[in-house]
């Protein structure tokens, strides 16, 4: 085996092998990562699919919110018929940690170290946000400063970024603008397609005038968009409520753990095969496994 062959192989087996020890929850937690990435998909399928989609009729869609709510036509929906999309105010940070634009760049990296966060949003008098700064802007201020760089041909305008944060005195000197920011009305699942695409860990939330009034962390996105075990439960129960009958009902037990249905019981296979092709069409269902005998 010649150097190349083996550096290959080396490499091969480095793909197949964890580079550190997966603690109990690692498992856990990947399988949380792929739940989410696959409700963020779905937010972008159904931002795509409306924006391509033709506006209905008023009275289609008059017909079409019938249908999802069971209300009569002409009459709005019956209050509690579609649970309501959590909103980023429900999840945000309040009060959020920033800086003024103003403070210098020595005291931007001990508010972080005291803080504990890798990046703040940078404001102005009136509490508009201006920018975000972060350790990554710190480090390259150093680093530049450190290396004595001056921009050349190649890469002559990211080095002229890099040297201007050299220079950097204060944070207004020093920030990424313009700030990508998110309102507090917006829905969670539209936060977190922003955050997806933008790959941030925190987002300033502004209200319509551009001043910051919290933060919204990934990791609450997370939690708030994919629903716990006990809510797919009692959705599911409502499925079997829904497509089965009265003594196929009684019979019929459903545990959830981790996102996968465990579906146990007795029913005709007609009966059965809707119920679980209306059970693997809930969102945040990861799998199914149809235990259902038939009658």
């Amino acid at each position: 085996m010649n150097q190349h062959e083996n550096y290959s192989a080396g490499t091969e087996a480095r793909r197949t092998v964890p580079s550190h020890t997966w603690s109990p929850r690692e498992e856990a937690r990947q399988e949380q990562l792929l739940r989410y990435l696959g409700a963020v998909a779905a937010v972008a399928a159904r931002h795509t699919a409306a924006e391509h989609a033709p506006a209905p009729a008023p009275r289609a869609r008059q017909e079409q919110a019938r249908q999802e709510t069971g209300a009569p036509l002409g009459q709005p929906p019956r209050p509690g018929a579609e649970p309501e999309a959590p909103l980023v105010r429900d999840v945000m940070d309040v009060p959020a940690v920033s800086v003024r634009d103003d403070l210098p760049c020595r005291d931007i990296a001990r508010l972080l170290e005291r803080e504990h966060v890798g990046a703040v949003p940078v404001v102005d008098a009136d509490d508009r946000v201006v920018g975000v700064v972060s350790e990554s802007d710190l480090l390259a201020k150093v680093a530049f400063e450190a290396s004595g760089r001056r921009p050349g041909h190649i890469g002559r305008l990211r080095g002229h970024r890099l040297h201007e944060k050299a220079r950097a005195e204060t944070a207004a000197d020093l920030m990424t603008s313009p700030a990508i920011t998110v309102l507090p009305g917006a829905t969670v699942a539209e936060a977190a397609w922003l955050a997806a695409l933008s790959r941030l860990k925190r987002i300033p939330v502004t209200d319509h005038g551009g001043r910051l009034v919290g933060v919204v962390r990934r990791n609450a996105l997370l939690q708030a968009l994919i629903r716990d075990d006990e809510g797919i439960r009692k959705e599911v129960e409502a499925k079997i409520h829904a497509f089965c009958s009265p003594a196929e009902r009684g019979t019929v037990t459903v545990t959830v753990r981790d996102g996968v249905v465990d579906l146990t019981g007795r029913m005709s296979q007609a009966a059965a095969a809707r119920l679980v092709a209306e059970v693997e069409d809930i969102d945040d269902v990861v799998e199914v496994d149809d235990h259902l005998t038939a009658v």
